[in-house]
């Protein structure tokens, strides 16, 4: 899942290598179809927009940050979509600032996570705690279903994480 403007090109290419390797297939959802731009030019091709994201179809949901994903936050439909992996005990991933957007969905409540921050920028640590997530100052977290990054120098742990855990 990516933001149509603005993804953060190493948390998905990263892990999207990563997945394929491993003998995934990878299917790329946004809010609108066409070519989504990363921050440093990178274009990812759309498969579906998330409205048509049958989850039984999927072993695992990877949401990716960037500062396109950060004004998407509050989304309706990429909450929903995040929810409806959560009812199906699916495996639910995010990295950078996009953990955010699974406290908002309150998939996070009582659940060890980690996200992207600054020494400038603690805002998205905040909003895992409001919302009653359990932070950790860690690269990759894994709480039950839920795997959380918290940002590019973690994506490529952060796929083969993913990889270790579907394969179990």
């Amino acid at each position: 899942v990516v933001s149509f403007d603005d993804f953060r090109d190493e948390e998905y290419f990263i892990p999207k290598e990563i997945f394929e390797q491993a003998g995934f297939e990878v299917e790329t959802t946004s809010l609108q179809k066409g070519i989504a731009k990363g921050i440093l030019g990178g274009e990812a091709v759309i498969d579906l927009i998330v409205e048509d994201v049958q989850v039984i179809k999927y072993e695992a949901v990877v949401f990716c940050g960037g500062s396109g994903m950060a004004e998407k936050l509050d989304n309706e439909m990429f909450q929903s979509l995040a929810k409806d992996f959560n009812k199906e005990n699916k495996l639910i991933t995010a990295i950078c600032v996009a953990p955010a957007l699974l406290a908002k969905a309150g998939i996070l409540k009582d659940k060890e996570a980690t996200v992207w921050s600054s020494a400038l920028n603690k805002d998205y640590i905040e909003i895992l705690k409001e919302k009653g997530a359990i932070y950790k100052d860690e690269s990759v977290v894994i709480s039950g279903q839920v795997v959380t990054a918290n940002g590019p120098e973690a994506a490529k742990k952060f796929g083969e994480t993913i990889i270790r855990l579907l394969k179990n």
